[in-house]
């Protein structure tokens, strides 16, 4: 018994392992492959179902129907043989040449005529013509030939045997089955042609996709896009919609690639001065012995203020290579109070520029989500950018205000203004109006404020203030919506 256990334990684990391996193999298989193994599968069992169902009908109405002609050959033979003796027997049963063969056969077998009887007689016979058995049906094989047999009572001591063939109705069966079997096989060979047509047409966008994403990682060429179908609003499929949302997904990739490559060309080309001059003062230094004093304290004051430029620019550098700000250095901030700081440091780094700051008394209460350093810097940059463009004593004015939700700052200057071609760039990286080339500066502080703006939801714009100067309008979402 334990043997058989242990043999019933091996045989569980080993159809156990054959369906993981089969599991396996299908995993392996492409998705294709795979989809339309499950839709051959699919129509092919319905077909097959069809067919066998259909079968079994075909099958059960041909036997019905030969019950039924037997049902009236008896009606007909009792009527018929009602008053005969007993043995009699009616058609050539011998060749089974007439259409039904009768006889009768007696409840007691004593009472059986001299002749032998041509359909056999059992005990269930007798019990029918006893009367103690209902009528059967039941199958026989008569002069070489299958014949069906109905046993049913004739009288009180008698029963009534009526015998046809039934060869032709198992000829009619196999040839359902045979015809059956014929649609079933062309249904499987059909489902599989379905199958791969599905699979095929279902997964053209999947595989185009596939195919695009391939191109790019050989190619590195982000601009390749999957071609869509014509659009249809509202009827696109899940499929079609994937394909759509890689599209954009490249789109964003394409953009981020170039700003990128921008990025990098535009830093090199910004270094590229810098660096030079700061080689050029430290191979002067190295032979400060040649020098006098005040040539040595000339580079030494190039060189610290070189140094100090490519500092800054390579902070400016990483500071917008961030795209958004961490998330756990996200507090409430009172704006006006980081305002209020961002114009003292302007004041004390543009000694001979007036500040003049405006903040409306709803303004003092209004908190926005963000990080201070960030918004510090933004607000730094702005008005580093206004104080620079300002002269004549003329004062950069600063005002803040809640409108609308948000917490607005405006910042203007009353310097010679944003020309029209210059507008649409003032906040690009390393874009520098004709008017701003003589001016210090690596041309990265509008863009980095525009860029810590979008990162905290806000709105930055740059646009022509009345009476001349420029005018830099920032809206931050007030937290709360307060």
């Amino acid at each position: 018994m334990a043997g058989g256990a242990r043999g019933a334990a091996g045989s569980t684990r080993g159809s156990a392992g054959g369906r993981r391996r089969h599991a396996r193999w299908l995993r392996r298989r492409p998705l294709r492959t795979r989809l339309t193994l499950a839709a051959s599968c699919a129509v092919a069992a319905v077909a097959v179902g069809v067919c066998a169902a259909a079968f079994l009908v075909i099958r059960h109405q041909l036997l019905h129907q030969l019950d039924l002609h037997l049902a009236q050959s008896a009606r007909l033979a009792a009527q018929q043989y009602q008053p005969e003796p007993l043995g009699v027997v009616q058609g050539e049963c011998r060749y089974l040449a007439a259409p039904a063969c009768a006889q009768l056969v007696p409840a007691r077998a004593g009472d059986d005529p001299a002749k032998p009887y041509l359909l056999p007689v059992t005990a269930a016979t007798r019990e029918v013509a006893a009367g103690e058995h209902g009528a059967f049906y039941s199958e026989t094989r008569l002069a070489g030939h299958r014949a069906r047999l109905l046993t049913t009572p004739l009288d009180d001591d008698r029963a009534l045997q009526v015998a046809v063939r039934s060869d032709t109705v198992d000829r009619g069966v196999r040839q359902a089955a045979w015809l059956l079997g014929a649609v079933g096989a062309a249904g499987v060979v059909l489902a599989g042609a379905l199958g791969s047509w599905v699979s095929r047409t279902g997964l053209a966008p999947v595989t185009r996709l596939t195919a695009t994403a391939e191109r790019i990682s050989r190619t590195r060429d982000t601009r390749h896009r999957i071609e869509l179908p014509p659009e249809r609003p509202g009827r696109e499929d899940e499929v079609t919609r994937l394909a759509a949302s890689f599209n954009v997904m490249l789109d964003a990739l394409e953009q981020s690639v170039s700003a990128q490559r921008r990025l990098v060309a535009d830093a090199s080309h910004e270094l590229r001065t810098p660096l030079t001059a700061l080689r050029t003062n430290a191979e002067l230094l190295g032979r400060a012995d040649r020098l006098s004093d005040a040539q040595r304290e000339r580079a030494t004051g190039a060189l610290t203020r070189q140094l100090r430029e490519v500092t800054t620019l390579v902070n400016d550098l990483i500071e917008l290579a961030r795209d958004e700000e961490p998330s756990p250095l996200i507090e409430d901030v009172h704006l006006t109070s980081v305002l209020t700081h961002a114009v003292e440091a302007a004041r004390d780094h543009w000694p001979a520029v007036p500040f003049s700051l405006s903040v409306a008394p709803e303004a003092h209460h209004a908190m926005v989500a963000g990080v201070p350093a960030r918004l510090s810097r933004l607000l730094s940059s702005l008005l580093d950018n206004a104080a620079k463009f300002t002269s004549d004593g003329r004062p950069v004015e600063v005002t803040c205000t809640v409108s609308g939700g948000s917490l607005e700052v405006l910042i203007r200057d009353h310097g010679p203004g944003i020309a029209d071609e210059d507008l649409p760039y003032v906040f690009d990286r390393f874009y520098r109006a004709r008017a701003a080339r003589a001016l210090p500066g690596s041309g990265l502080g509008l863009a980095m404020a525009r860029q810590i703006a979008r990162a905290h939801d806000a709105e930055l714009t740059a646009e022509h203030a009345p009476g001349g100067g420029a005018l830099f309008r920032l809206r931050v979402p007030v937290d709360g919506g307060a």
